[in-house]
C-alpha cells in the first residue's frame, strides 16, 4: 500500500500520543507532522518508526477523498464518533 498523496489527514488531523522521529512527544490534533511533505504525503509511510495509531489508517479513497478539505470533512466526522 501507498500513501496518498493529496490528503494528508493522518498527519494533520489526528492526535499521536506516541513518539514520531522529529516529534519525540507525538503531536495534538490539528498540528501538521514533521513527517508530512509537500505533497502531503507519509516521508515515513513504510518505514518501522511509523507509529502505530498511524498504521492504523488505511490510505484508502473512502478515507482521504478526492482532496485536502474532503479528507478534513471525514476525520472531522470520525473524531465525533
Amino acid at each position: 500500500m501507498e500513501c496518498r498523496s493529496g490528503c494528508g489527514v493522518c498527519c494533520i488531523h489526528i492526535s499521536i500520543s506516541s513518539p514520531i522521529p522529529g516529534m519525540p512527544d507525538g503531536k495534538e490534533a490539528g498540528v501538521r507532522c514533521i513527517q508530512l511533505t509537500d505533497d502531503l504525503k507519509c516521508a515515513i509511510f513504510n518505514h518501522p518508526s511509523r507509529p502505530d495509531v498511524c498504521i492504523g489508517f488505511k490510505a484508502d479513497k473512502l478515507f482521504c477523498g478526492n482532496s485536502v478539505e474532503e479528507a478534513k470533512i471525514v476525520a472531522e466526522w470520525l473524531m465525533k464518533k
